[in-house]
Formats: C-alpha cells, sequence, structure tokens
C-alpha cells in the first residue's frame, strides 16, 4: 500500500495526551481517521484484515538510536543490547542490527532469528536460566560473544560443551532487590528462578575459576516496567561489592507509556542513573526491550457484536484477544483503545475477544465514541509481547505484523492460515 503525502495532507494531530501512547508521527488524517507513519488504518485494513500489528518503522529506529545517544552523550564506555524477546520478528531485529545495536536472546530459537537478520555474533549474548545442551553448543558453534551463565549446573555444562576455547561468560546474580512492578516480571528478588543468589556467589566465582570459561562481567537484572530510577543505585552498589570486571550488565526494563496517565522517565535519565554509579573504567551494558519497541506498534481490531446488559455493563466483542495479546490475562496490563475514525469517550464498556474464556478481557475498563458493530478499533502501546506471546488458542491463526513508513505499508510478517495449523501433523 502506498499513499502520497502532500503539505496540505498532514492531517491533525491526536487528542491531548496521545501522543505518549500512540507511535511517533501518528496523527489523524484529512477525513479524521487514525495514520500511522502516513498509513491510513482504514486501508491498512482493507488490505492486511485484521487482528493486525502495525508498527511506525522510524519509530522503531528513533527510540533505538535515542538511547543509543543517550549513553554516547555521558560515555564511550557502554553497550545497548535490545532485549529480543520483547519482539523478535526478522525485520525488527534488523533494524536494530543496522542501528548499531547489541542483542540479548533468551533462546536457542532467539539466536537463530538474531543470526539470521544479520547481527555480529560478537555482539549477541545468549540468557536462559535453563539452557539446554545443544543450545550451549549452538552459541559455541555460532561464536556467540558472551554467554550469561545462569547456576552452577550451566557453569558445568557449558564448560563441558565449550571444551577449553576460553568461551567468554558474565555471571548471572539474583541481588536481592525488589522494584516496584508486577510481581509476574519482577527477577531481581532473592527468591527468583535467576541468576546465582549472593550467598553462593563466591562458590560460583571459585568454580568458574577452575573451568576453561573466561569470565568478562557480571550480570543482574531486576524486572522489566520500571519507573523508580534509585534502584538502579542499589544494584550497583551490590554488583561493586562482588568485584572489579570489564563489563557491568544493570538490567532492568525501562518502563514505557502504556495509557496517556502514564509518564516514564526519558532514556537519558535511565543513563544517568545507570552511570551515576557504575565503577570508574567499567563498560555498562543496559537491556531495553519493550522501551524500543511498545510505543511503536498497535493493534488492529474489528468490532463484531455490542453487546449492552441494562443496569451491568456494554460489551464491545473484537475479533482477536487473549491469543493475540495475553498481557491484561497473565499481567494485569491495562491499556486504551479509540475506534480509529471517530475518536472520543462517550461509551464506557469492557472490550473482549472471541475466545471461548470468560477472562478473555483485552480492556476491562474502556471509553470507545459510540462504538458499533464493524468499527475498527486501534489499542495503542501493543508493539512489545503481542506479537511474541501469540498463539493459535481456539485455533485462530495468528496475525501479521506491517510496518509503515512514509506512507507504505508493507508485511513483514504474513497472516497464518488454516493450513499453517495443520501444517506441521503427520
Amino acid at each position: 500500500m502506498s499513499t502520497d503525502r502532500t503539505v496540505a495532507d498532514r492531517g491533525s494531530a491526536l487528542p491531548s495526551g496521545l501522543g505518549r501512547v500512540y507511535p511517533m508521527g501518528s496523527d489523524l488524517g484529512p477525513g479524521g481517521g487514525l495514520r500511522i507513519a502516513g498509513c491510513d488504518t482504514r486501508e491498512l485494513v482493507r488490505e492486511f484484515g485484521t487482528p493486525a500489528y502495525v508498527y511506525a518503522e522510524d519509530d522503531l529506529r528513533a527510540r533505538a538510536r535515542a538511547t543509543r545517544d543517550a549513553f554516547a552523550a555521558r560515555t564511550d564506555r557502554f553497550e545497548v543490547l535490545y532485549a529480543s524477546k520483547a519482539f523478535p520478528a526478522t525485520a525488527a531485529l534488523r533494524i536494530f542490527a543496522e542501528e548499531g545495536l547489541s542483542v540479548d536472546c533468551a533462546s536457542g530459537g532467539e539466536l537463530h532469528l538474531a543470526l539470521n537478520a544479520g547481527f555480529d555474533p560478537e555482539r549477541i549474548y545468549l540468557h536462559g536460566n535453563n539452557k539446554s545442551e545443544a543450545e550451549l553448543e549452538q552459541a559455541v558453534e555460532s561464536g556467540v560473544g558472551h554467554v550469561i551463565v545462569d547456576s552452577f549446573d550451566e557453569i558445568d555444562r557449558l564448560d563441558r560443551v565449550a571444551a577449553g576455547s576460553g568461551q567468554r561468560i558474565m555471571m548471572r546474580v539474583t541481588p536481592g532487590i525488589e522494584p516496584e512492578t508486577h510481581k509476574a516480571i519482577r527477577t531481581g528478588q532473592e527468591d527468583s528462578k535467576f541468576g546465582i543468589p549472593m550467598r553462593e556467589v563466591e562458590r560460583a566465582l571459585e568454580r568458574i575459576g577452575r573451568s576453561g570459561l573466561e569470565l568478562r562481567g557480571l550480570h543482574a537484572h531486576i524486572g522489566s516496567q520500571v519507573f523508580d530510577l534509585d534502584v538502579y543505585e542499589s544494584l550497583a552498589d551490590v554488583l561493586r561489592q562482588i568485584g572489579d570486571y570489564p563489563l557491568l550488565n544493570l538490567g532492568g526494563g525501562f518502563a514505557i507509556a502504556y495509557t496517556r496517565e502514564d509518564r516514564p522517565p526519558p532514556a537519558e535519565e535511565y543513563a544517568e542513573a545507570m552511570l551515576a554509579h557504575a565503577p570508574e573504567g567499567v563498560t555498562v551494558l543496559c537491556e531495553p526491550g519493550r522501551s524500543l519497541v511498545g510505543n511503536a506498534g498497535i493493534s488492529l481490531y474489528t468490532v463484531g457484536t455490542v453487546k449492552q446488559i441494562p443496569g451491568v455493563r456494554t460489551y464491545v466483542a473484537v475479533d482477536g484477544g487473549m491469543a493475540d495479546n495475553i498481557r491484561p490475562m497473565l499481567y494485569g496490563a491495562v491499556y486504551e483503545a479509540d475506534v480509529v475514525d471517530r475518536f472520543g469517550d462517550s461509551t464506557p464498556c469492557r472490550i473482549v475477544g472471541k475466545h471461548c474464556e470468560s477472562g478473555d478481557v483485552l480492556i476491562s475498563e474502556a471509553t470507545l465514541e459510540d462504538p458499533r458493530p464493524g468499527d475498527i478499533v486501534a489499542v495503542p502501546a501493543t508493539g512489545a509481547y503481542g506479537h511474541a506471546m501469540a498463539s493459535n488458542y481456539n485455533a485462530l491463526p495468528r496475525p501479521p505484523v506491517v510496518f509503515c513508513r512514509d506512507g507504505d505499508a508493507r508485511l513483514v510478517v504474513r497472516r497464518e492460515t488454516y493450513d499453517d495449523l495443520t501444517r506441521r501433523d503427520v
């Protein structure tokens, strides 16, 4: 799809506050319809159908550059690692490789995707709390720059697989820090499946010292959607006690705006907080995942049914749901929504999916402008984890991924078909 944009076709700004949740450059076209990177969402639906994941390509690049530049303005000893689990599509990975980022992968599959997208193996970090021997062999044979070891079993396993090759590693430490975020995405507390507890660090260092592995640094991750920047000071203090190493990964996912009231800190403040307390001469690594992709993407749905229950509520059912966005059900994630050609909030409603579950609720407390069957509804800030966590529940084919730029739209992941559902049958 291609749309020529002239000066007279620049459109108008989104309603107040929505610029924080929609992709950069989103606006309302001359007819009042939502546009993403110059592409009318109604036209996108006519071409690609619904549900669909839609991204502004320049937004992805801009957020990568902003994060990289925030650190570069303060130090030349840093590395930005895209946490690929947030949106592991080849097209997105390719963009971040082109923008000079490194990448962390949490499985052999994510490693495969990163290599296929063009990442230099030296710029790949392999994570995971239970990496198999096959995954470790894949990493060593691919020349992965660093493997993050997560347990004593894994130290032994990698030492055996690497066979004296001097594979570079980082050791993941559980720092005992609990940020204010949902319990399901906290990772730094002592009672965690991730990392080596502080009380076991000395023993782990001794074990690594007897191996053929080269310990290059320490890694810790406290959780995702972190608003409180003070936790990075605490994290740096904890890791500083362990020893001096060339690399220090102060992991904790940068927050994004899911609603117009959310005001996450800018990348500059994250960089300042991480670097302010890092030891002198250390290369600081950070792992933004959702902050690079979350607000760059939206989900589009078609309304099928509007069910009014007098004295109770209005249900607006769309043609997707928990199979394309499981986060509201897993984490209680809160989103907003809009009818793409009729912005407003006249009707309090509950937006639900079409799956055979009462819990299939995308937005429990939404407001739409006079919702009707056939309306196209946009849910912003769904660029992270929607595609990554999508399933075939109720045998629904997974949605396509569409990238938009300067009025042009291109399909980067096609919609699944019913035939795809049986393609692996034997």
